[in-house]
């Protein structure tokens, strides 16, 4: 269980496998010490396994296996050597839950539509211009979305600001972009996806509560 709330970024190291099982090393600024074998860790969405821990200057690398589901349903299978990504430790008992509750289970993939500056506070010094970013939800998906609600893309929680059919918005402050992958984001890309895990099983109760009679 995690919080979507990004803890360090990480960067791609090797790429080894095909499209049933691929092994990717990831650096780290992570205390090796820290990270048991079998540890979970959430890379940019994804919950994935550490299956190899070694130390290197400043931190660790990682190995974690994705396996053929998780590169079909998410954009691990386009990770490449160079790719930074949102890590985020599981959730420990006592932590705060800054985020919202995420499991780091992919429902599928969001697309940005457009990357916009939003302006404001003018003649405020302490003014920070933020982003927002308007993204395409796949049409399955685009009903567990409510404005206000929380979603988590790319690993990270954020609040969604507007809805419109399968279009929905968020607003980015600048200390997200500078701490995340954000601020590399690009109409076009596309994000790993998952919902409100409340809203998810809402709706599954609603589906199968039995019809009243009339």
């Amino acid at each position: 269980m995690f919080t979507g709330l990004v803890t360090d970024i990480g960067e791609v190291v090797s790429v080894e496998g095909d499209d049933r099982l691929r092994r990717i090393r990831i650096r780290s600024h992570y205390d090796p010490t820290s990270i048991a074998l079998g540890a979970s860790i959430a890379c940019s969405g994804p919950c994935l396994t550490a299956v190899a821990v070694e130390p290197v200057a400043g931190g660790c690398i990682f190995a974690v296996d994705a396996a053929a589901e998780t590169l079909a349903r998410t954009h691990v299978g386009a990770w490449r050597k160079g790719r930074r990504l949102n890590l985020e430790r599981s959730l420990k008992i006592g932590d705060e839950l800054g985020g919202h509750l995420v499991t780091g289970h992919v429902d599928g993939l969001a697309e940005l539509v457009a990357r916009d500056p939003v302006t404001g506070g003018a003649g405020d010094p302490q003014w920070a211009p933020s982003d927002r970013f308007t993204l395409r939800a796949p049409a399955q998906l685009a009903r567990f979305i409510a404005e206000k609600g929380s979603v988590c893309l790319d690993g990270t929680s954020l609040t969604v600001n507007s809805v419109d059919d399968d279009l929905f918005s968020v607003l980015l402050i600048p200390h997200t972009l500078a701490v995340t992958t954000w601020g590399e984001r690009q109409a076009g890309d596309r994000l790993n996806l998952e919902v409100d895990l409340i809203a998810r099983y809402a709706a599954r109760l609603s589906e199968s509560r039995p019809a009243r009679d009339a």
